[in-house]
Parts: structure tokens; sequence; C-alpha cells
């Protein structure tokens, strides 16, 4: 009986360390871009109310995303699509122009 509580303890203890862990991640890399950040502004000469702007927008800026290609069947899909909705079909009519386009 001590054994499973201690082992219920350690499991709840071991537990409640992960929300610490991806928070002390997540401190890292905004560490990491707040020296980023100034690093570009020192590169700049920055100044001042400028330098607080500069930075301020820096922190705020959303990485950008890598732009997503698509797989072959994707594309294929999206062409299916289009060409679907120009000929305006609907229902079983599209079901089966959709399953012949993306066959052929």
């Amino acid at each position: 009986m001590k054994s499973f509580i201690m082992s219920t303890a350690m499991l709840f203890f071991a537990a409640s360390l992960i929300p610490a862990a991806t928070t002390i991640a997540a401190a890292s890399s905004q560490q990491a871009k707040m020296n980023t950040c100034h690093e570009e502004a020192a590169k700049k000469d920055l100044q001042g109310e400028e330098k607080e702007k500069f930075i301020s927008d820096c922190l705020a800026a959303k990485p950008a995303e890598p732009e997503k290609k698509l797989t072959a069947q994707q594309e294929k899909m999206r062409e299916c699509n289009r060409e679907a909705r120009e000929k305006n079909l609907k229902g079983d009519e599209r079901r089966k122009f959709m399953s012949g386009c993306l066959k052929g």
C-alpha cells in the first residue's frame, strides 16, 4: 500500500512539472527574441524613444510562416474543386465528377 501511495505521489509531482518546463521553454524563446531585437537596435545605433519603439515593434512582430507547398494529390484536389465550382455542380453530380477527376 505504501508503494502505491508513493508511486501516485511521484506521478502527480512529475505531472506538475510539465507546465513549468513548457513555461521555461517559452521564456527562453522570448529571451532569445529580446536579445535579437536588442542586437538589431544596436546595429542601427538607435537611442532613446526610437530604440524603445523599435524593440517594442520587434518583439510584437510574429515570425513569417514558411509557405506551405501542396502535395500532388492536394494540387489535383484543388484543380478538380475549381472545375466543379465553374461547372456549378451539386450533390451526386459533383461527387461523380470529383471521383472521375481525381482518378484521372
